[in-house]
C-alpha cells in the first residue's frame, strides 16, 4: 500500500472521526440544555418541556455512537490487556490481529443487524410517542457510526493506520514521577 494512500485513508477517518465527536460533544451539550431548560421551566413556569425525555433519550444514543469512531481511532477505549502484557513480538502481533479481526466481525454483524432495523422504521415512518419526532434520521447514524468505526478497525488491519505498538501495554506510567496517564 503506498504511503500517500495510507496517509490520505488516516487522514479522512481522522476528519471524519473527529466531525462525529464534535457532532458528539454538541449533542451532550444539548442534552444539558434542554435538562437545564426543562429545570426551570419546572420550577418557575410549573410546566416543564414536554418532549425532555424523548430528544434527551435520542441526543445520548447518537452521541454515545458518534463518539465511538474517535474513541477506537484514538485506542481509547477499555481494553484488556493481560494475555498481551505476556506476549512479546509475532505472539503480540498475532494477538493484535486477532482482536483487529474480532473488531471487524463484531461490527460487521452489527451492521447487519441495524439495517433491517433502521429500513423498519424508516419505511413506515416512525416517530417518537409525546413529541411525535420522526426515528429514521436519528437510527440512521448508527449503521453510518458502526461503518466508520468497522472502517478504523480494518485500516488498523491493513496497515493504513498504525496498530497499537508495544508502549500502550507498559506499566500504564507515563512519567518518572509516577502520574498515571
Amino acid at each position: 500500500m503506498s504511503e500517500t494512500f495510507k496517509k490520505a485513508v488516516a487522514q479522512g477517518l481522522d476528519k471524519i472521526a473527529l466531525a462525529c465527536a464534535g457532532t458528539a460533544a454538541l449533542g451532550m451539550i444539548a442534552i444539558v440544555g434542554i435538562i437545564v431548560t426543562s429545570v426551570l421551566m419546572r420550577k418557575f413556569a410549573n410546566t416543564p418541556l414536554h418532549i425532555t425525555e424523548e430528544v434527551v433519550g435520542l441526543l445520548l444514543s447518537v452521541s454515545l455512537f458518534l463518539g465511538l469512531p474517535m474513541v477506537t481511532l484514538k485506542a481509547k477505549h477499555v481494553r484488556v490487556s493481560i494475555v498481551a502484557n505476556l506476549l512479546k513480538g509475532k505472539w503480540h502481533l498475532a494477538i493484535q490481529i486477532a482482536a483487529l479481526l474480532v473488531g471487524i466481525g463484531f461490527f460487521a454483524w452489527l451492521i447487519l443487524e441495524t439495517i433491517p432495523w433502521f429500513e423498519f422504521a424508516f419505511k413506515r415512518n416512525l416517530k417518537t410517542e409525546t413529541a411525535r419526532i420522526l426515528l429514521y434520521p436519528w437510527m440512521a447514524l448508527m449503521p453510518l457510526s458502526l461503518t466508520l468505526t468497522c472502517a478504523i478497525f480494518v485500516a488498523r488491519l491493513t496497515g493504513a493506520i498504525d496498530r497499537t505498538d508495544d508502549e500502550e501495554f507498559d506499566s500504564g506510567l507515563s512519567k518518572p514521577d509516577g502520574e498515571l496517564n
